[in-house]
């Protein structure tokens, strides 16, 4: 269900990327069939475990279910909007949690940064992988946190789907045309406020 045009989405960058980061992109269109092995989970995981992390405190946890479990049907219920309609045909959901504070109570004060730390190296590892992810912020996180009885103190902050990209037809007319839609970013001298 896949072909060369779903596959390849390459910037128009400015100067020369890593090839891992030149090709990634955020598909919505699934193939529904393909499975995510138990080795791809784990190094996906493990990645996102090893990121960068302010004072080393790694205020992220994960919550991780494969099409087809439970953990999997818990995290889709949770997914508002748009999201719903395409992320139940993704191989995985990942939930991405804030520790927003330690044990003892002590604030993790960067822990949303902490987070999109993780989920970044998640993404260049299932990238690397084969795979391709979207992440979502449209999701209930009371929700996801009353499903998976989490204390207090962990916040679903975004689930991230991860899967093998399929040919856009299955998705809505607006849906598709976005699939294939040139890849775009703000300037880099808009983005830049100072360098010298």
């Amino acid at each position: 269900m896949t072909n060369a045009t779903t596959l390849s989405r390459s910037t128009d960058s400015s100067q020369p990327l890593v090839p891992l980061l030149e090709e990634r992109w955020s598909p919505r269109s699934y193939d529904e069939t393909a499975t995510m092995t138990d080795d791809q989970l784990d190094a996906v995981l493990e990645a996102a475990r090893w990121a960068a992390s302010a004072s080393n405190q790694q205020p992220r946890r994960f919550i991780a279910g494969r099409r087809g479990t439970d953990t999997f049907r818990k995290v889709n219920e949770h997914l508002m909007g748009f999201n719903a309609a395409w992320a139940f045909r993704a191989s995985a959901l990942v939930v991405g949690v804030l520790e927003t504070t330690s044990e003892e109570g002590d604030v993790r004060r960067f822990a949303e940064y902490d987070l999109g730390q993780a989920i970044a190296a998640l993404t260049v590892q299932a990238h690397a992988e084969g795979l391709h992810v979207h992440q979502m912020a449209g999701i209930d996180a009371a929700g996801i946190a009353a499903a998976f009885d989490l204390p207090e103190r962990f916040v679903p902050f975004t689930v991230t789907a991860i899967g093998t990209v399929a040919d856009p037809s299955q998705l809505d007319e607006k849906a598709a045309a976005r699939e294939v839609a040139p890849r775009t970013r703000i300037p880099l001298d808009e983005v830049v406020l100072v360098k010298e």
